[in-house]
């Protein structure tokens, strides 16, 4: 699969064959480098052996001897792998597979994001919508699926996330751990593990740069009861209302974006 380059590893990119490692997408025609190469084999093992996440992969010993590639490039392509959530370091017990992880999308969209507010205020607004316009098909997403299930129990902990809310206003802020611990919950039912994690994404970059926004215009009253009526209009099976539910709580963000000033 590779040449080995544990003893010649330098100048010898010009050597290098084209190769296309495991099943994945990778251009024919395209040089690729020995660390990108790395990451593909690595790749291709999870898959070929049917490996899942917590299982353990091959030592960085093993992985040079079965793809005759140097200590270097292994190192260098199992941090990225790292980085992403493919490959999980344990140091002292070794490597595993990893769960999915969407926090270099957090960290790229949040840069990214601050970059926006110095340069061009559209960025960060149309982050907000793609998550309002997500939410809007989710909760009419989980009125469909659950019609004939009892929603009022089903999501129950929806509702204690929204009685912990209320009692939060009356003594001062709703926290935002509680607020996103709503959304996380609402969505559940659903049985789709990616939705949780997405949401989380812009949850973080949006709260990473909420002090850059400003306080809320809505009390903290405002922000319970508009979660209220979110789940109020799911268990009764409401579509339409859902989703005005759901952009009156936009609403609260959009105030807090068009202080950013004009484009």
């Amino acid at each position: 699969m590779f040449h080995d380059d544990r003893h010649n590893a330098v100048n010898d990119s010009d050597r290098r064959p084209t190769v296309a490692t495991g099943s994945g997408p990778v251009a024919r025609g395209r040089r690729l480098s020995r660390a990108v190469e790395v990451q593909e084999a690595v790749k291709d093992i999870i898959l070929r052996r049917g490996l899942t996440t917590g299982d353990p992969l091959p030592t960085e010993s093993e992985l040079m001897e079965e793809l005759g590639i140097g200590r270097n490039s292994v190192r260098e392509a199992l941090k990225v792998l790292q980085a992403v959530g493919i490959v999980d370091i344990r140091h002292g017990f070794g490597m595993f597979v990893g769960r999915m992880s969407l926090s270099g999308l957090v960290d790229e969209l949040a840069f990214h994001s601050r970059i926006a507010m110095q340069d061009e205020r559209d960025h960060l607004r149309h982050l907000i919508e793609i998550r309002e316009i997500l939410e809007h098909g989710l909760v009419q997403r989980l009125i469909d699926q659950n019609e004939d299930a009892d929603m009022a129990a089903l999501l129950a902990p929806a509702r204690e996330i929204i009685e912990r809310m209320e009692a939060e206003a009356l003594v001062g802020a709703v926290s935002p751990e509680t607020d996103r611990l709503f959304h996380d919950v609402l969505y559940q039912p659903l049985g789709n593990p990616l939705v949780g994690q997405l949401l989380g994404a812009f949850w973080e970059v949006y709260h990473q740069l909420s002090d850059d926004l400003g306080t809320p215009d809505e009390t903290p009253a405002d922000v319970a009861r508009k979660h209220r009526d979110i789940y109020t209009a799911v268990i009764t099976g409401d579509r339409a209302g859902a989703v005005t539910a759901m952009r009156a709580h936009f609403d609260g963000v959009r105030s807090r974006l068009a202080r950013l000033g004009p484009n």
